[in-house]
């Protein structure tokens, strides 16, 4: 069936190749004009948003979404025509937790390169953290990473530093990078140790009604840990980092939030504990959201084996115990999103000794297939459940317009065949790097076509 979208991206002419891996090609966006209209025929409408799910066609037309689920058997003449028989149409994927790398360190990732990259794995849009070099803290460099997203294949949304050079000192200008563009206030990669910065930047952050990011540890129990402390870690000889440092910044946070009235979203939720601690404070009615990442519901400590460097990250691997209560979190709404933590490093930051290696690993590429295996195609969470993770709730959080396929809404859409088996190959990603958890892993599910504000920029024949 996907001969129609190959010959959809052929007859347009002048639509420009970026990078072509394989059975994948990422397209320029701006490359031509909007399509007069394009039709994807005969898939599964899935818009919980909109209550939608239901085999059917949609009518784009300059990419903006003309109608959903109606006959377009008179519209179809002059049309350009996407048959995804037996795929699901869904709202763009959207993963508000990428470290993107530039400026500063663009041999691990570009923008460009980490846009091919959410390109491939479905995303239309990500939100970068701020963690580079220099760090963005002030609006020229929101300005900066906003010009050099132009013409990507994928919307960029940054996140601005919560405190300047991410010191954990002095706050950073809110309102001006707010103003420029950013989305939301993180000082991910490092904590705000000090609660007294934190309760500031919580304060400061309401008057622009922003939600400020955690990255909730505390670096006194944490220091110098190097895996999550337990049996595995003492085995191993390694330097563990106890769980008991995720809970205590997760309730910090969630004390000063309570207290100031202001809007938190808890990153990378690894913990038994963290997520008890959120779903309480949802019942009391703090202003919270969370994430957490494939890794954390799918492989535990005792997968690092024999030092795999590439299942090395912050928050560290926990037990099945901390797997299972990050599980049930997605089921029951404690964890609002699905995020990738996407972290690229150089081959020569992981390919050392595990204490010595770099902590993260890339997932823009594999988080949509590790969550249709891990989650969906087991019934632990439906389908439905899975787009409100990785599209609608990422979107409402950071106050966006995308995760809807609503008439009249911008043609942001990902077309995902949830029965395609892949492995996955580290010499097929379009990112710069290679350090994946779930590296010759089969996957079964993956992003067959992306459709950029009415454009296809990527698809997989």
């Amino acid at each position: 069936m996907w001969r129609f979208v190959w010959q959809y991206s052929i007859f347009l002419g002048v639509v420009k190749v970026i990078r072509k891996i394989g059975d994948a090609t990422v397209y320029e966006p701006q490359a031509s004009e909007h399509a007069e209209s394009v039709i994807i025929k005969n898939g599964r409408l899935i818009d919980p948003k909109n209550n939608i799910d239901s085999v059917g066609d949609m009518v784009i037309f300059k990419g903006t979404i003309q109608s959903v689920g109606k006959d377009t058997t008179q519209e179809e003449k002059n049309a350009r025509i996407i048959d995804a028989k037996g795929a699901w149409v869904v709202p763009g994927l959207m993963d508000m937790h990428v470290h993107l790398r530039e400026p500063g360190r663009e041999d691990k990732e570009t923008i460009l390169t980490g846009t091919q990259a959410a390109a491939a794995g479905g995303f239309t849009s990500v939100a970068c953290m701020p963690n580079t070099n220099p760090v963005i803290d002030e609006e020229s460099k929101i300005r900066y990473v906003l010009g050099r997203a132009e013409g990507c294949p994928c919307r960029v949304f940054p996140v601005g530093a919560i405190t300047k050079d991410l010191e954990g000192v002095e706050l950073a200008a809110f309102g001006e990078m707010v103003a420029t563009g950013a989305c939301a206030v993180s000082d991910d990669g490092k904590p705000v140790n000090d609660s007294r910065i934190m309760r500031n930047a919580l304060n400061y952050s309401k008057s622009f009604d922003i939600p400020v990011i955690c990255h909730s540890e505390n670096a006194d129990l944490s220091s110098k840990g190097h895996m999550n402390e337990g049996l595995f870690s003492t085995k191993l000889g390694i330097r563990g980092i106890p769980v008991i440092a995720e809970d205590i910044g997760v309730a910090r946070d969630l004390l000063l939030a309570e207290y100031t009235g202001a809007r938190i979203h808890v990153a990378h939720v690894s913990t038994v504990g963290s997520v008890r601690l959120i779903r309480e404070a949802k019942s009391r009615g703090v202003n919270v959201t969370a994430e957490t990442c494939p890794h954390y519901f799918t492989l535990i400590d005792e997968d690092i084996g024999l030092y795999d460097t590439n299942k090395k990250m912050n928050p560290p691997l926990r037990t099945a115990a901390d797997r299972d209560a990050v599980i049930e979190g997605l089921i029951d709404g404690t964890i609002d999103v699905i995020a990738s933590d996407h972290a690229p490093h150089v081959s020569e930051e992981k390919d050392v000794e595990f204490e010595n290696a770099a902590f993260g690993v890339v997932g823009l590429e594999t988080s949509l297939g590790v969550t249709l295996s891990a989650l969906v195609h087991t019934g632990l969470i439906t389908p439905i459940q899975m787009v409100r993770t990785m599209s609608i709730a990422p979107n409402e959080i950071l106050g966006l317009h995308g995760g809807t396929l609503s008439e009249g809404a911008k043609a942001d859409v990902t077309i995902i065949d949830p029965q395609r088996t892949w492995t996955v190959q580290t010499d097929k990603f379009f990112s710069k790097s290679s350090n994946t958890a779930f590296a010759n892993v089969e996957l079964k599910g993956a992003a067959l076509c992306t459709i950029l504000d009415g454009r296809v920029v990527f698809e997989r024949i």
